[in-house]
């Protein structure tokens, strides 16, 4: 089951697999789009969708590419149910609203030719051509952050200035290989050798990115990039599920004292804490990656990961000279 969970290399390693779908977001196709002629599925465990999430609310695009979120299945696939409990302004999963289907797989499987590949999230879905647009996070959230700026409420807003470009460019080479990956090549390892790997990988990038955010407000400098977003996905979930779950014991995010602010500071952002809903990633991990936890059980919440700990002052600001107002103004 492991190997099915985790396709593993010849010496242990984690291999994620490729995204089948990719997309440009400088393309004519993406340009002429309409409200609601893209519609876009996620499910709240998965940090790689919670990118998408986050960049189109802080876009404003909520009108124009609605969502659809699914809940994780007890076979690790996607599905769609009635059950949906209102948690504030908090998003919930619940049915799918485009096409109506049972489960992700019956979506992709809507497209010309069928499919029968990994039903992965997130997944932008074209509406009038009924087809899969992309499914590559990354590319996803390029084209919310300037390919659909005719249907942002905020298309000032640029989390990629390509005064930026390089430096984002230097993150994300980074922090996705020993951060975002990091985390899962700890948790799937099947050798003593690449879990040590990927485990001493993981800590050394974060001491080195918290020793970096002593000096710097966010990655790349004083303003929030596409980087900061790709991090914090995962530096949300890392005392929650990560730290216990998937081995990554060396140490807790609260022991970084500055990435736990700069944690804090891009949580309080707004529309981004209703982004998180934690109930949903605790229920995803615990309950659902079966080879990891067989009992199911979820272990009760850590007080630092409490929507109450994530909104305490940060006092990064003093990092800063752009004012608040200027750096990110969301509608």
């Amino acid at each position: 089951m492991m190997s099915q969970l985790a396709p593993s290399d010849s010496a242990g390693g984690y291999t994620r697999p490729a995204s089948q779908f990719r997309a440009n977001c400088s393309s004519p196709e993406f340009s002429r789009q309409k409200p609601g002629s893209l519609h876009l599925y996620v499910g709240l465990p998965c940090p790689w969708a919670h990118r998408t999430l986050i960049v189109r609310a802080l876009k404003g695009l909520e009108d124009a590419v609605p969502v659809s979120i699914a809940s994780p299945g007890t076979d690790g696939s996607w599905e769609f149910r009635d059950n949906a409990v209102p948690d504030g302004d908090r998003v919930v999963a619940g049915l799918d609203n485009a096409n109506r289907c049972k489960t992700l797989r019956e979506v992709y499987q809507l497209r010309k030719g069928g499919y029968n590949g990994r039903s992965t999230v997130p997944m932008l879905w074209d509406v009038e051509r009924r087809e899969v647009a992309c499914n590559e996070s990354y590319d996803i959230i390029e084209l919310f952050n300037s390919g659909l700026n005719g249907l942002a409420k905020n298309p000032n807003l640029d989390l990629s200035p390509s005064s930026l470009k390089q430096k984002i460019d230097y993150w994300n080479s980074i922090i996705y290989p020993n951060v975002n990956n990091g985390v899962y090549r700890c948790a799937f390892a099947q050798s003593q050798k690449a879990y040590d790997s990927a485990v001493n990988g993981l800590f050394s990038t974060l001491d080195m990115v918290d020793d970096h955010l002593r000096s710097s407000r966010y990655l790349c400098g004083e303003v929030l990039t596409l980087a900061d977003i790709c991090l914090f996905t995962t530096l949300v979930r890392f005392d929650l599920v990560y730290n216990v779950l998937f081995k990554c014991t060396k140490r807790k995010l609260i022991e970084y004292p500055n990435l736990h602010e700069y944690l804090r500071d891009i949580y309080q952002i707004a529309k981004v804490a209703s982004t998180c809903n934690f109930g949903a990633i605790m229920d995803g991990y615990y309950k659902t990656l079966f080879p990891l936890n067989p009992g199911g059980i979820r272990p009760v919440m850590p007080t630092t990961s409490e929507h109450e700990s994530l909104s305490r002052p940060h006092n990064r600001e003093s990092l800063s000279v752009v004012d608040d107002n200027v750096r990110i103004h969301v509608s």
